[in-house]
This record gives structure tokens, sequence and C-alpha cells, in this order.
């Protein structure tokens, strides 16, 4: 804080670069860095947490530790990743001596490129900008943690718990959902937090399925990315666009030549869920206000050759088994993807 005089009167003013000031510490907006200050929202969390006394807790974002602090008095062992080299000084000053002192493993670094150890729950305020590759980092992790309790961007917690229909169904729900079952805990107003963020937030507990589905996630990832990418479409207008059937045609006449068969549900690489959280180019995760796509097949009209169009039938054919031509993915479930993927499997079409 500096101090002027201005019209025989002293001034003082914060730092232009300063957000807020806790403990001595300044916190900045642009970092993602958002303080829970209320104590009664704290102890709901952990509470919805279901933390038993031999649980070890992965804390993201513990900052200064007011939630660190409660976590610390019912769990076994709480590890707190945290990047900025001042918080973990803080952790650490805070903690030492209290008792705590042996409970308490602070890792310091970018929790996107740490290596995490094993933890029973989860429990994270984070930056909102790192919600999506988070989420999939955690539910790749092994082995298996029982539950995470994340405060996340209301909007995405939103998109996260969507059901069919919804107006933010979207990739990000059907992926997620595949892989997790997931609920929204509680709304959090911008003003629990110093300094408050600009949007709203929503705490949502996920729970990861044990076991995953029998799926490749490589082929499901491309087929929900080429559903989704215009959802208010019927499939059967996707699947007609001359650019889908080339691509698809590409990749059968290749596993046809090199006869190699689609891979096994067996063999499905739990690195490969990294990818169900990019969501670069994803234009499903735009709000359209429900609006019908206009209904444009692009297709090779009159000059369509006989090759081609014998394997549009053949992706036509596919789509007709279960009833899909007419549908649109906004409304389909988890169910309706793992059988229209089953189908394209079985026929040899692969995604991937």
């Amino acid at each position: 804080m500096t101090v002027s005089m201005a019209g025989g009167k002293i001034q003082k003013r914060k730092p232009a670069s300063a957000d807020h000031y806790q403990g001595g510490i300044q916190f900045h907006k642009s970092k993602g860095q958002h303080i829970l200050k209320n104590p009664l929202l704290v102890d709901t969390i952990v509470q919805k947490a279901g933390i038993k006394s031999t649980d070890v807790v992965l804390e993201i974002g513990p900052g200064t530790g007011n939630l660190t602090s409660k976590l610390l008095n019912v769990a076994k062992t709480v590890i707190a990743v945290e990047m900025d080299p001042r918080m973990v000084l803080e952790l650490q000053r805070r903690f030492q001596g209290s008792g705590f002192g042996n409970q308490l493993k602070v890792i310091q670094g970018d929790v996107l490129k740490c290596e995490l150890p094993y933890f029973d729950v989860c429990v994270a305020n984070i930056p909102y900008q790192i919600s999506s590759p988070l989420t999939f980092k955690l539910l790749a992790h092994r082995p298996v943690f029982r539950c995470a309790v994340i405060m996340y961007q209301r909007e995405f917690a939103m998109r996260l718990v969507a059901k069919p229909g919804d107006t933010l169904y979207c990739r990000l729900s059907v992926n997620t959902q595949l892989l997790a079952r997931v609920s929204h805990l509680l709304k959090v107003g911008r003003n629990n937090f110093r300094p408050p963020p600009k949007v709203d937030s929503s705490v949502v507990r996920i729970e990861p399925r044990k076991p995953l589905p029998p799926v490749s996630f490589k082929e499901w990832d491309g087929l929900i990315r080429l559903c989704f990418n215009r959802k208010n479409r019927t499939l059967g207008a996707i699947f007609r666009q001359k650019s889908v059937l080339s691509l698809l045609e590409k990749n059968y006449k290749a596993m046809q030549a090199l006869q190699i068969s689609q891979p096994s549900s067996n063999d499905a690489n739990m690195l490969d869920v990294a990818v169900l959280g990019d969501t670069a180019g994803d234009s499903s995760t735009d709000l359209d206000g429900g609006k019908e796509d206009e209904e444009m097949e692009i297709d090779g009209g009159d000059g369509e050759g006989a090759e081609e169009s014998e394997f549009k039938s053949k992706i036509m054919g596919i789509l007709s088994q279960g009833d899909f031509e007419d549908k649109r993915a906004k409304k389909l479930t988890q169910v309706d993807f793992l059988y229209l993927l089953s189908l394209f499997k079985k026929a040899g079409i692969h995604f991937a």
C-alpha cells in the first residue's frame, strides 16, 4: 500500500495489481485465486465429502488453509497440492506446531503436471480454467478413489450433471457420466469468496464407476464428438455429410486392409480417458438456446459414385437398426450411445 498527498490530505492507495490481502498475502483473480471465506460452507463441504478417520484426502488449491484445517480434524492424512509458493509457506507456517504436522503433506506444483499419490477422497476449490482437464485427470487416476467433492463455476457444474433433453446437455455431460456418477450438492454465491469472482459456483460430488463401461475411450470420443458437433441435427443428417462418410470410409478401408479388428473392451487404456476431457473445438459447449440447426444434407448428389453410395447405405443401415436416423444427440442417453457404438463396432466402422 502506498501513501500520497492530495489537497493537504493523506490518501492510501492499494497497489494496482492487488486483488485482495489475507494475512499479508495478495490474491490474484487472474490466477483464479478466490478464497472461500464462509465457515458454514466450509463445514458443509467437509460433511458432504463423507470423510472417514482412516481416509487420505487430496486437497487441490488449499490457499491459506481454511478448508485444510477442517479436513485435518476428520481425516487421517491430508495431501495438499498448491502451485503458489507463497501459499505453501503460509500453510507450513499455519500448521507447524499445531499438532497436525505429521498429518499434512504439501506438494508444491501444478496439479495437472504432478503425479498424484494414492487418496480416498478429493476435495478441491480450483481455478475454473482447469476444470475439465482436472476432472478427467482425477477420473483416470488409479487406484480408483471413493469420491471427489469439487467447487466449479456454476455453468460448468450444471453441464456435468445435465440430463438428456436439458439445454446444457453436451459432450462434457456424456463423457463425465460415462465414467462417474455425478450429483449437484449446493450452489455457492460469489459473495462467499474473497475476492469475489464474476460468477456463481456450485459444489459437485463425483463418484467413479466401478467397473468402467467396457468401451474403447478413443472410439467413444470419436463418436461423441461427431454426434455433438451439431447436437440439434438428426444423426441421419450428420452421417450423410460427405466429409463424415469420407472419414469413416477411409478408416474402414485401412482397417480392412490391415485386417485389424477393433480393440476389445479389455484393451481400453486408462491413459485414453484424458482424450474425453479435451474440449478444444467443441461447439457443444456453447449455449444455443435450444434452436434447431437447419437440416442440410451434404452428399455427393447426382455425382455420387457407386462405391460411395454403397458405403453410405451401409452407414444408414447401421443407424436404422436402432432407429437412430431421426434422433438427435441432445436427447440420447448413455445406453443409447453405447448401443450405437456397438452397432458400428460390429460392422467394422471405426472412429479413432
